[in-house]
């Protein structure tokens, strides 16, 4: 059973989820809230697999909130997905550095939002290549001021080689076809990258591998 709590200061908008995620048989919502400090409070009485949080709410963001799951050692089997109105917006480059899983445009279909909730909670970056592309976009055009510390010295070469697929939005089988080894061994490289890396998912695991400088984007 996937426990999802609902984090948004627009009940209508809590309302059709729960509704949508009421109807799946493996899906259960634990809890709602209406702002990022009471959606902290739950996230930890629950502990549910995902979180569905909107990144502009009042009093606490979603972003502060992700920041605060991400940064506790007892949620570390928290996913957040971060729900916004407008798709590539200013926010959502924060909120993938502040831990979250990915993120949903609000008026997202209902069979692709169930998907997403799945997805997520198998610990997997809700990152279409579209989406990759995007964020490659954003840093031709705004690159990072200063490259993060990253401990990218820590990597082998096929543990580099693994990163450097996910940056480009390459999902498991894709990167294990790539490489010429299994799908499990490619999981394999991408977990331990992710430990040595610090990184809490595949999400953050991309923006390392563009702010650590392993990745460099080519202008379109």
């Amino acid at each position: 059973m996937i426990r999802v709590l609902l984090v948004d200061d627009q009940p209508l908008i809590r309302s059709g989820f729960r509704a949508l995620l009421d109807l799946e048989d493996d899906i259960e919502v634990v809890a709602e809230a209406a702002d990022g400090a009471e959606g902290l409070a739950l996230v930890r009485k629950h502990l549910p697999d995902v979180v569905l949080i909107d990144i502009q709410m009042p009093f606490v963001d979603g972003i502060e909130a992700t920041r605060a799951i991400a940064a506790d050692p007892a949620l570390a089997g928290v996913h957040v997905v971060m729900l916004t109105n407008y798709g590539m917006d200013e926010y959502v480059l924060d909120a993938l550095r502040a831990g979250a899983a990915g993120f949903l445009v609000k008026d997202i279909v209902p069979e692709d939002f169930l998907h997403a909730v799945r997805v997520a909670a198998r610990g997997d970056a809700l990152l279409a290549p579209t989406i990759t592309r995007k964020l490659i976009d954003r840093y031709v055009t705004q690159p990072p001021a200063t490259r993060v510390g990253s401990g990218l010295d820590e990597l082998t070469g096929r543990e580099r080689e693994a990163v450097t697929l996910v940056a480009h939005g390459l999902s498991n089988d894709e990167i294990a076809g790539r490489m010429v080894i299994s799908p499990s061994t490619a999981k394999t490289h991408i977990n331990r990258a992710m430990a040595k890396l610090h990184a809490r998912d595949r999400a953050q695991l991309v923006v390392l591998a563009y702010e650590s400088g392993l990745v460099i984007p080519r202008n379109p």
